[in-house]
């Protein structure tokens, strides 16, 4: 009997938690803190990832997310957020959202109060208006500091390629370069130290899945750049006959591969959480060996993993997990490969 008992153990996942389940990206601890709270006092699935994703945006986590972070070559603080409910498949996204602080909040008003799914740059701060969004600066001395940095550096890093003149540097205006040459694995231009998105999956008691992504996006991105976070299937994925998943990383790579859409597709088809985000980040690997990325994945039963791409100065990847049985947000890590 003992032998049995001893044979099931081993066949457990080794994340296994009980229901419900908060996991976001990061070591954002207030936002996993949120998002419990909010579950605790009876509000939805979807009510406990706005919340989450809104507490980053107040706290400004790391700087890469809500305002006063990542001017844009204009040195302007643009917003990309996205929300999706894996009950009913609905999604709001915006992006290059402008002068309104609490970007899920403009995505799930998207969901809710239009039949579209995404909307952006000015537009979509009108929208935000019309709903009763305040209006406000993004920007922050902070954020004009860093900017100005920028610029006295003759704008590096940069996001150009094939221009003149040499992005390198100059800060432009660029014109087309009638040379045309690209190495067969860019690296690209990619702090992962300016860039953390925070993405976040909530299971509810009875599997429903909702997920969320909130986001300031690359620092001194070309204006209107709109990265991987508020695209369903790349940023955020949730499906509440499989599962959820969030991503966090270079979107301009992430993006073309639709990680959070393949790693969910993964669990419904059987595979484990940790299993499904590694072999969505194995996809963008063999593109981009160096590309800067990682995945948490969570599904209805409870089980949760991530993983994320080894690169100079990343070996780890933090997580925070919410569940009964710990009731209070826990950062996790995992080894990158």
């Amino acid at each position: 009997m003992i032998q049995i008992v001893f044979a099931i153990i081993c066949l457990l996942p080794l994340n296994q938690a009980a229901l419900p389940l908060v996991i976001n990206t990061w070591h954002f601890e207030n936002a996993a803190g949120a998002a419990w709270s909010s579950l605790q006092k009876g509000g939805s699935v979807l009510d406990a990832v706005e919340s989450g994703c809104a507490q980053c945006e107040l706290e400004q986590c790391d700087g890469s997310v809500g305002f006063g972070g990542s001017p844009d070559e204009w040195g302007e603080t643009t917003l990309d957020a996205m929300i999706m409910n894996g009950d009913t498949m609905e999604v709001g996204a915006v992006g290059d959202l402008r002068r309104v602080k609490n970007a899920v909040g403009v995505a799930r008003a998207v969901m809710e109060y239009t039949e579209h799914t995404f909307i952006v740059g000015e537009s979509a701060t009108i929208f935000a208006q019309n709903m009763g969004f305040m209006s406000e600066d993004l920007s922050t001395n902070q954020s004009i500091a860093i900017f100005s940095k920028w610029l006295q550096q003759n704008c590096q890093t940069n996001y150009r390629k094939n221009v003149f003149p040499d992005p390198s540097k100059s800060c432009g205006p660029y014109k087309p370069n009638g040379k045309s040459w690209r190495p067969k694995h860019p690296k690209g231009n990619f702090d992962p130290s300016s860039h953390d998105t925070i993405g976040m999956i909530v299971i509810g008691e009875k599997g429903q899945v909702a997920a969320a992504t909130s986001t300031n996006g690359a620092r001194h991105k070309i204006p209107g750049r709109v990265g991987d976070s508020p695209v369903a299937g790349a940023g955020a994925y949730a499906d509440s006959t499989a599962g959820g998943a969030a991503a966090t990383g270079d979107g301009d790579i992430m993006m073309r591969f639709l990680p959070s859409f393949l790693a969910v597709d993964l669990m419904r088809n059987g595979a484990q959480p940790t299993v499904a985000c590694k072999t969505a980040i194995s996809r963008i690997k063999k593109y981009y060996p160096d590309f800067f990325g990682a995945l948490i994945c969570a599904n209805t039963t409870g089980g949760y993993g991530a993983a994320c791409n080894k690169r100079p100065g990343l070996s780890q990847f933090p997580f925070m997990v919410v569940n009964p049985q710990t009731k209070q947000p826990q950062l996790q890590k995992v080894d990158c490969f």
